[in-house]
């Protein structure tokens, strides 16, 4: 749980403090998001091979190595000094927490009996879903308090805390030597999931397919994804197992983790510059004022384990959708002047719908799926949710922008010197005469803002409607029950995640 939360938290926590490394690092807007775009797409990339790796190497000793880099990594990035060393060091921190989460949730499946899975992944599902939500108020608090290497060194004692609890209490597992390594499908999934991670993250920047360089990076993740595809089907040994998209229950959860993935990360990238930027309310500030939702999921996640013992837990998720929605349509009527106890009242329900959602999506996605396939299918489902966020920011982020520019011209359309409002001689025709600079200046600036404030409903009153999918997902899942006991392969043998052979 030390290992999710410390990768997962990282993740996140450089965003508030992106604006701090563009000064300190000499470092445009544009080249300084790359810190965050570098880490995001050598993640992506490398969580598809977990499964294969931790059966070649051992989960153990894969674990540990990991954990150790991501460690080392940390620290690398929190002591540089220019921008290319930090884009270097954040693709090398990327590769070695990809497998950090995969490991954790595969460990944690096959050391709980089924009856007990529920409760411990309602208390693991707060690693992971607790660090995107920690990680601005941890973020904003270190580069406010102290300085932005702080929010990489913060690493350190989490780092070895974790690694001297796998190196004492972990079983170790047996190292196959013998298997090879699909370099065909890793190289064409890699291109795949690379170009698509780049024109995600770069689409907003350059217009999208006006530009060439997003063309290509589309026509490359397209092929990439394509020949990946048909090489797993058709290959003699792919490093991903194509039985496990067989298992009804785990294929819906992996697309519901993927449409869940969109609306977590986006409503939580739109709502830090919503509070900084329209609300006016500091760093810290903000970051404090988006904890509830924390909270919320804690609660939610204990709840749904107690309920999901007694319930059908497909009808747990679609209440969580449902509440997911309607605080969704909440947030749309916003205005930048909201009472913060309504403000951190509709994050706690949200919070808590989430949790409601991801514990029982969990626990239906490996209930029917084979013991050996567990370590392909927890890295396969951290890479939907992985796509998800990407999906879900590209998405709203370019809906950001085309709404501000749309409401920007509808609403100056009406801002003429012909506006009876701006043709008194008091204090809004002194200081608002469109005819003068400074008039016409500060009118620009309102209505920037009010362009702004329906930007951001637009957002929100899209991701309200991004729930419906995955309420239909639900009905092509079978109910969880007990998995049948193996009769033929001895305990030792069922526990152990092995490569497809």
């Amino acid at each position: 749980m030390l290992a999710t939360l410390m990768q997962v938290l990282d993740s996140t926590i450089a965003n508030v403090a992106l604006p701090y490394m563009q000064g300190s690092l000499s470092a445009s807007w544009e080249e300084v998001t790359w810190i965050l775009t570098s880490y995001v797409i050598a993640a992506a990339i490398m969580t598809a091979p977990v499964g294969w790796m931790a059966v070649r190497f051992g989960r153990k000793n894969l674990f540990i190595a990991c954990l150790a880099g991501f460690t080392i990594t940390s620290m690398m990035c929190g002591a540089a000094q220019t921008l290319e060393q930090m884009i270097l060091f954040r693709v090398l921190q990327g590769v070695c927490g990809a497998a950090l989460v995969p490991l954790s949730q595969a460990t944690m499946l096959d050391i709980y009996p089924f009856e007990q899975r529920a409760q411990a992944m309602a208390i693991f599902g707060m690693g992971i879903m607790v660090g995107p939500i920690a990680g601005p108020t941890l973020g904003g608090y270190l580069t406010d308090l102290y300085n932005w290497r702080f929010v990489f060194y913060v690493n350190l004692p989490f780092g070895i805390l974790a690694i001297l609890g796998v190196a004492l209490f972990m079983p170790r597992t047996p190292v196959r030597a013998e298997l090879k390594f699909d370099w065909t499908g890793f190289g064409v999934l890699a291109v795949g999931i690379g170009c698509l991670q780049l024109m995600l993250d770069r689409g907003s920047e350059l217009d999208w397919f006006s530009s060439r360089e997003i063309v290509v990076e589309a026509v490359l993740a397209g092929l990439g994804l394509y020949l990946f595809a048909v090489h797993m089907f058709t290959a003699e040994k792919p490093f991903i197992a194509p039985a496990v998209f067989r298992d009804r229950n785990f294929t819906s959860c992996m697309l519901l983790m993927f449409f869940t993935g969109t609306i977590l990360m986006s409503s939580a990238a739109l709502m830090a510059p919503y509070l900084q930027t329209l609300a006016g309310y500091p760093v810290s500030a903000a970051g404090l004022a988006m904890a509830p939702r924390g909270l919320g999921v804690m609660t939610g996640m204990m709840f749904a384990s107690r309920v999901g013992r007694r319930f059908d837990q497909r009808k747990l998720m679609a209440a969580g959708l449902v509440v997911l929605g309607l605080s969704m349509h909440e947030m749309s009527s916003w205005t930048p002047d909201i009472a913060q106890g309504r403000l951190m009242l509709t994050l706690i329900v949200q919070g808590f719908a989430m949790g409601c959602i991801f514990n029982p999506m969990t626990v239906m996605a490996f209930t029917t799926l084979p013991a050996h396939l567990r370590g392909d299918a927890t890295a396969l489902q951290a890479l939907a949710r992985n796509i998800g966020s990407a999906v879900g920011i590209s998405v709203t982020s370019l809906l950001l922008t085309r709404s501000e520019q749309v409401s920007h011209e509808e609403i100056s359309s009406v801002v003429t010197p012909f506006h009876r409002a701006l043709q008194g001689h008091g204090v809004v025709g002194q200081f608002l005469d469109p005819a003068s600079a400074s008039g016409a200046q500060m009118l620009d600036m309102m209505v920037n803002r009010q362009a702004q404030i329906v930007a951001y409903a637009n957002d929100y009153r899209l991701m309200t409607w991004v729930v419906v999918p995955p309420l239909l997902l639900l009905l092509f899942m079978r109910r969880a029950g007990r998995p049948a006991m193996p009769t033929a392969s001895p305990p030792a043998v069922s526990t152990q995640p092995r490569a497809a052979e």
